[in-house]
């Protein structure tokens, strides 16, 4: 390899191997390695890292056939239903509450720190006006696309947000405006219905159902869907066609034990 660079610098630098037209006789072999060290340079300019693939981790065959089971219990409807009225975030409650009365409730910590501390590999916790050992540093494996993450609380904390699995205005359209609001903040604060996850995959998820929207990591996919499946019926919210077709397939995926 050494030997290889050297040969590209003695060619750039020999004038007397120039061809008439002015450029300079590279071997596949040299663009070859040039190429390779161009991509190398642009991905450490921008921090940039490609998603790393992971082997899909084996499920519970148990697991599958609740979920399926879970699938088969939904009310279908045709399409994402209209409620008579908005979505509002407000209509679930304050953001991260320590009292939606699931999870880790009353813990004194909010839900994002105890999201945080349960889907990070944490290195540094801090005292916070919300949580007396809020997650200051650590890092994640984004379970939508496979990057990792350092995590650090600041400027750049946004690197790590925490989505809803099903999210909330998709559980609004499909029957949760009809809910009583403690049941609206209790769903929105639930842990079974919350991830730790890249914020890009978070961002290009938005309020998307299945029908829609997938994790780019397909290895993930048999999780993804077990987890919406069992919130769904949990609270049980209706699902639309295009979504139950999509999870089924990704059921159909699973690698069982």
């Amino acid at each position: 390899m050494r030997a290889l660079r050297q040969d590209i610098a003695r060619r750039i630098t020999t004038a007397s191997r120039r061809r008439r037209d002015g450029r300079i006789p590279l071997t596949g072999r040299h663009w070859a390695l040039l190429v390779g060290f161009a991509l190398t340079a642009v991905l450490v300019a921008v921090g940039l890292g490609l998603p790393t693939p992971r082997q899909a981790p084996s499920v519970p065959a148990e697991r599958v056939a609740q979920a399926r089971a879970a699938l088969g219990g939904l009310h279908v409807v045709a399409a994402r239903l209209r409620p008579p009225v908005d979505y509002q975030r407000s209509a679930f409650g304050q953001a991260w509450t320590d009292h939606g009365g699931v999870g880790a409730a009353g813990n004194g910590c909010d839900t994002r720190n105890d999201i945080l501390r349960r889907d990070l590999a944490v290195t540094k916790s801090v005292a916070t006006t919300s949580c007396p050992a809020a997650v200051a540093a650590g890092r994640l494996r984004s379970p939508y696309s496979g990057r990792e993450i350092a995590f650090a609380r600041g400027a750049g904390s946004a690197q790590v947000q925490i989505d809803h699995v099903v999210p909330l205005a998709y559980a609004w359209d499909m029957g949760a405006w009809a809910w009583p609001a403690p049941r609206r903040m209790a769903f929105a604060n639930d842990p079974a219905n919350l991830l730790a996850v890249d914020g890009p995959s978070n961002q290009a998820k938005s309020d998307l159902e299945p029908g829609r929207w997938m994790p780019a990591l397909r290895g993930f996919w048999c999780q993804y869907a077990i987890g919406f499946l069992t919130v769904s019926a949990a609270y049980r919210l209706a699902v639309d066609e295009a979504s139950r077709r999509t999870l089924a397939a990704a059921l159909g995926e699973c690698p069982a034990e």
